[in-house]
């Protein structure tokens, strides 16, 4: 079944896109925890960290490449925090890889 972020990227589900290359698609954040919330998921649905494969890692750079161009790109996102929810005791809701993008504000520990 496919994911809800997966339903995004074939435009089957709205959202606010932010950016959107070959491998990654940038969306608002439905549920906000900063000034600048946006989720970096890779266009590849892989449900966690666990699950990636070795021919999966291919992923992570891509998102990494992303966080660097919001940063650079969107107004207040110089200074920024990355974080994966890995599974559901962690927090994870969508089980589809994906990296939160925080911005925009002091961001507490």
């Amino acid at each position: 079944m496919k994911s809800i972020f997966s339903k995004i990227i074939a435009r089957e589900i709205p959202a606010k896109i932010i950016a959107e290359n070959d491998e990654v698609i940038v969306i608002e954040d439905i549920a906000p925890k900063a000034a600048i919330h946006y989720l970096i998921i890779p266009k590849l649905e892989v449900r966690d960290i666990q699950s990636l494969a070795a021919q999966d890692f291919q992923v992570v750079e891509p998102i990494f490449k992303m966080a660097q161009q919001l940063s650079r790109t969107v107004p207040g996102a110089e200074h920024f925090r990355l974080l994966i929810n890995n599974g559901e005791r962690a927090g994870q809701r969508v089980f589809h890889l994906h990296v939160h993008f925080l911005a925009g504000q002091l961001l507490g520990d």
